[in-house]
């Protein structure tokens, strides 16, 4: 097992990872129905939001987060700790239960929509401009779940289709808000030595240029190079890794949410 330290536990259903701009760590609890802070510190907090948050992302003073269970795209300000919502709807409907985000660099919030975990429904991709005008991106998706964009030449999105056990790319335009060039970019079916493992779900762009990825239901990290090619997985005490990204500081190195043991983790890669 890789060198994991336990940063907080008794989490309920941790995932969305991410740093406020002073460096405290925050997560979502899903099943707590709010958000997790650990300050530098050490010290915790919580957050009551209601509904059933998942992914979340800082950016400019607020913790954005997907909700599934209010089925919108909400945000707190980290300050003032109030709760407002960014989006609601989409062509007159409800989104469909909003599981992960991002943001691009132009300011543009790229959303996972993958509907109920074990529904056979295709979900979708969307984004939401900062006007506030959203649109779907691609669609047809069995369960399109953690988002990516990779450092190239060419802004490539990443987006992970869990029910099919592979990761899709595509030139991301964020001027004409549209995703294109499409293609299957790995497949994540089976480990090295060829036992199945389950699909995907949360990733991140690490400080190396590999994409570090959290399968669900087999306790690891796997990580790509940026072309797709495995490099090597990252082992883990819990089966169940939801999410990671990594403390821009480099102190706590990979941070991973662990939904079966209910941990946030620090991962030395």
């Amino acid at each position: 097992m890789d060198s994991v330290r336990v940063l907080a536990t008794g989490l309920r259903f941790p995932e969305g990872p991410t740093f406020d701009d002073s460096g405290c760590l925050w997560c979502v609890e899903q099943e707590g129905e709010g958000l997790f802070c650990r300050d530098k510190d050490g010290s915790t907090m919580r957050v009551h939001t209601g509904g059933r948050p998942n992914g979340a992302v800082f950016r400019d003073g607020f913790i954005w987060f997907c909700d599934s269970g209010q089925q919108a795209i909400r945000r707190m300000n980290v300050d003032t700790k109030k709760i407002d919502t960014a989006l609601s709807e989409l062509d007159g409907k409800p989104l469909n239960m909003p599981n992960d985000l991002l943001f691009d660099t132009q300011g543009n919030l790229i959303f996972s929509c993958p509907g109920p975990p074990d529904d056979e429904q295709l979900g979708y991709v969307a984004v939401l401009d900062p006007r506030g005008h959203a649109e779907v991106i691609t669609d047809g998706l069995m369960y399109p779940n953690g988002l990516a964009l990779l450092n190239t030449s060419v802004p490539t999105l990443l987006i992970a289709e869990t029910h099919r056990h592979r990761i899709w790319s595509g030139f991301w335009d964020p001027i004409g808000l549209s995703w294109e060039t499409i293609r299957v970019w790995t497949v994540v079916t089976e480990a090295p030595a060829g036992e199945p493992i389950p699909g995907p779900d949360g990733m991140t762009l690490g400080p190396d240029g590999f994409i570090y990825t959290a399968v669900f239901g087999a306790g690891l990290i796997r990580v790509f190079s940026s072309e797709g090619e495995f490099v090597r997985d990252l082992h883990l005490p819990g089966a169940n890794p939801t999410n990671c990204t990594f403390d821009p500081s480099g102190e706590l190195g990979l941070i991973v949410t662990e939904s079966e043991r209910g941990e946030l983790l620090s991962v030395q890669v």
